[in-house]
C-alpha cells in the first residue's frame, strides 16, 4: 500500500474496528449510536446543557430534546434547572447511566483483549504499542 491510500484504509480499518466493538456492547441495549455518544459525553463531562449535547453530536437541538426525553424517561439522565438563569437546564447521568457506560467499556474492552491475545502474536502486539503514539497524534491532530 502506498501512501495516498492511507488515509482511506486507515478510516476503512477505524470503521470496521469501532463497528465491531459496538457489537459487543450487551449493556447498551437499544440506544442508537448518538445516544451512546451522548452518554459518552455526559459520562466525560459530567454536566452540560441540552445545546452543548447537540453541538458535540452535531445534531439539532430538537433532535437532542427527543434523545434525552427518551433518556430521561429510561432513567439514564436528570435534568437540573440553572440557579443563576432558571431557562437553562443542565443534563448528567443518573446513577444507571453512569453503570451503562462502565459496562459497556467493560464489555468492548473484554471482547478487544480476548482478539489481541488470541488472534495476534507476539510481534504484532508489539506494533500494536508501538502505533498507538502514532494513532495519537492523528486524533489530537488540528
Amino acid at each position: 500500500m502506498d501512501t495516498h491510500d492511507l488515509p482511506s484504509q486507515l478510516r476503512s480499518s477505524i470503521s470496521k474496528l469501532y463497528k465491531r466493538m459496538r457489537k459487543h456492547m450487551y449493556s447498551a441495549g437499544t440506544f442508537s449510536m448518538t445516544e451512546i455518544e451522548t452518554i459518552g459525553f455526559l459520562f466525560k463531562k459530567g454536566t452540560l446543557l441540552p445545546s452543548e449535547l447537540a453541538s458535540l453530536t452535531k445534531i439539532t437541538t430538537q433532535s437532542m430534546s427527543q434523545i434525552l426525553r427518551k433518556m430521561e424517561e429510561n432513567g439514564m439522565i436528570i435534568r437540573v434547572p440553572s440557579k443563576e438563569d432558571r431557562r437553562k437546564v443542565y443534563v448528567s447521568l443518573t446513577a444507571d447511566g453512569k453503570s451503562i457506560v462502565e459496562k459497556t467499556r467493560y464489555e468492548r474492552d473484554e471482547w478487544l483483549g480476548d482478539v489481541i491475545e488470541n488472534s495476534l502474536t507476539e510481534n504484532d502486539r508489539k506494533l500494536l504499542i508501538e502505533t498507538l503514539p502514532v494513532l495519537n497524534k492523528i486524533i489530537e491532530a488540528q
